[in-house]
């Protein structure tokens, strides 16, 4: 990891080998086990975090954890889509999605971004993979049939906006026995090989159920779930979410996020933090340390 000599300095030896003592019991419990990533906001476009993040998922492959991260881009999208004079648009937390848009979409996310994101990867001594949900046949999507909050008898048009139909995580399977860092763009192809820009959130959390993760980790631009008062809630069960849509405290794109995270849950993912990707390596904290972060999705 990259410190100041300062920083360095500041910690003194025997303070140096308890931490390091501190994160042995985490380090055998996860040893061997999978962790997916899901890789957004802040953490993605300030360079300090950039790299933070980058060092730390390195870290945890060469310490026997198998790390598959799930990139976003919503900032980079809504970048060029001004550039091209368009105007981006949500409905519910989705991107709406039409063919111009998905042609964005997939030049920033499959190029872009992802090809960043394997780069600093490099850089901090991880071997990284980049994959659309095509390689390998990895997500088959079809379109969305996005159902009001308050009517679900109404439906609205999001354009080529995917619903995950089937998740093939062979290819991911083979990249982890190898030791290469998979790093997933949201982006599914249909069965006329259409493509479809999928949220991030629900792939990662998707690609947590298929691989029986250990944990799934959602870097967000928050310290967690807040309640109306702003006090971050560390625990969360179904029926407090249901409560929390219900009167607003979670509404756009915090929803996908919910659901996917509860939905991980319910289906054997072991342990769900949506966590604060504003803190400096803020992934290790949460892995290797007894430090509570952010706000835990429990199944029940």
């Amino acid at each position: 990891m990259t410190h100041s000599a300062s920083d360095l300095g500041a910690v003194a030896p025997r303070d140096h080998a308890a931490l390091l003592a501190q994160a042995l019991p985490h380090l055998r419990r996860y040893h061997g086990k999978t962790m997916v990533i899901k890789y957004g906001g802040n953490a993605m476009t300030d360079p300090a975090l950039q790299q933070a993040f980058a060092e730390d998922v390195a870290l945890l492959k060469l310490v026997g954890i198998h790390p598959v991260v799930v990139h976003g881009g919503g900032p980079q999208i809504e970048g060029l889509l001004k550039r091209l004079g368009k105007q981006g648009q949500f409905i519910q937390g989705m991107r709406v999605t039409d063919p111009e848009t998905m042609e964005v979409v997939q030049w920033v996310l499959g190029g872009e971004v992802q090809q960043d994101v394997v780069g600093r990867i490099q850089q901090a001594g991880g071997r990284a993979v980049g994959l659309t949900g095509r390689d390998g046949g990895l997500i088959r999507a079809k379109k969305l049939q996005l159902a009001d909050q308050n009517d679900p008898s109404v439906f609205h048009d999001v354009g080529q906006v995917g619903d995950i139909v089937s998740i093939q995580p062979e290819v991911l399977r083979s990249l982890q026995a190898a030791d290469f860092i998979p790093v997933v763009s949201p982006i599914g192809f249909g069965e006329h090989n259409e493509s479809y820009n999928i949220n991030a959130d629900v792939v990662a959390a998707s690609l947590a159920k298929a691989l029986q993760a250990e944990k799934l980790l959602m870097l967000t631009n928050i310290s967690g779930v807040l309640d109306k008062q702003g006090q971050l809630l560390t625990s969360l069960t179904p029926q407090r979410i249901d409560e929390l849509v219900a009167d607003g405290t979670i509404s756009g794109g915090m929803i996908p996020k919910i659901v996917g995270a509860l939905d991980a849950a319910k289906s054997g993912v072991k342990a769900v933090h949506i966590i604060d990707g504003r803190v400096p390596h803020a992934m290790l904290l949460e892995v290797l340390s007894n430090t509570a972060n952010g706000t835990m999705i429990r199944a029940a």
